[in-house]
């Protein structure tokens, strides 16, 4: 196709009804909850939400959990249910992980504070990444909660509530949100393929659900990428796009090992780093998920699970992920004699 036909069907689909076709858009923004009735797989979180939306008694909220299940989704959510289409006005995100500082956050946080309200009692302000400040930076956060608390509500973000000061915490509805459930991720990819006219196979459901271990995040992204080929979406194109292990293949590389064959052990190991394309680390936190998975002995799953722990440190701290993973077989080959 020449540049100029391609130009024409760019204009044609931008104003086709039927919608871009897949890749066109980001499907996690375009799929993203409206409204907390529509967050998926945390109901009992969303409950309490809506009850303090429902008292007009919105207390300052910290968000602690993974990536990927909602806790940016559900801040929005709030907005949007509070404020309606004035929530953009109302509403102000920003990213504790920016490298100006916390200096000009506040600053921003001030200014937003200080203006007009429109006939709302309070504002609401998101930090996302919350975690990544550091004490002092936290202890100053502190004190503009306090100086605004009578007309803003601060939702906090993080990935580790454990790393944020007590201070911020008692002042805090804390909740945590844990990674999705199986199910919740395989219902809103059903919607979503259902919805975008994608044929999927049940086992590439279960790779998708699989590969995204609670991430939601990914398993969408994950779900457009495989729609892209314009084929069904199977299990082998979930794992060939995501550069996912399948779990047989983790299993027989470490039953390999407890059996002595430390030569094909290794050889499978080879496959998935230099075929498959996986990092060290993605093969370590498979081997985690999985562990319990195997038809191990306990006590062969726990010298699996020191041996894990070792090998993760190792790597983490900057060592070669092959040479430690090999380690890690090798070991368990040589604990079978």
């Amino acid at each position: 196709m020449s540049e100029a036909d391609d130009a024409e069907a760019t204009e044609a689909g931008d104003g086709d009804d039927a919608g871009p076709a897949p890749g066109r858009e980001v499907w996690i923004e375009k799929y993203r909850p409206e409204t907390l009735e529509d967050v998926y797989g945390h109901e009992q979180i969303v409950s309490r939400l809506q009850s303090y939306i429902e008292q007009d008694d919105l207390p300052h909220l910290l968000f602690a959990g993974p990536a990927g299940v909602g806790k940016t989704t559900s801040a929005v959510a709030i907005a949007k249910t509070i404020y309606g289409d004035d929530w953009r006005t109302n509403f102000l995100e920003l990213n504790a992980s920016d490298q100006r500082g916390i200096d000009v956050v506040r600053d921003r946080i001030k200014n937003f504070a200080r203006s007009s309200f429109g006939g709302y009692d309070y504002r609401v302000i998101f930090l996302d990444e919350a975690d990544s400040l550091t004490d002092d930076a936290q202890s100053a956060l502190r004190r503009t909660m306090e100086q605004f608390s009578d007309n803003t509500r601060f939702i906090l973000s993080c990935n580790y509530s454990s790393k944020i000061i007590d201070p911020i915490q008692s002042r805090c509805a804390v909740f945590r949100f844990s990674p999705l459930s199986d199910e919740a991720v395989a219902a809103q990819v059903r919607d979503i393929a259902a919805d975008q006219d994608i044929e999927i196979t049940d086992e590439g459901l279960d790779a998708l659900v699989y590969a995204a271990d609670g991430d939601m995040r990914r398993a969408i992204n994950s779900l457009q990428a495989a729609a892209t080929t314009g084929e069904v979406v199977d299990e082998e194109t979930v794992y060939e796009i995501t550069a996912t292990a399948r779990p047989e293949e983790i299993e027989a590389m470490v039953e390999d090992a407890l059996a002595g064959d430390f030569s094909k052990s290794r050889a499978t190991l080879d496959t998935l780093l230099t075929e498959t394309g996986m990092a060290g680390g993605d093969i370590i936190d498979q081997l985690h998920r999985s562990v319990w998975e195997f038809d191990l002995s306990d006590r062969e799953a726990v010298r699996l699970m020191e041996r894990i722990g070792d090998a993760d440190f190792r790597i983490t701290e900057g060592a070669n992920e092959q040479v430690q993973l090999e380690a890690l077989l090798a070991s368990l080959a040589l604990a079978n004699e």
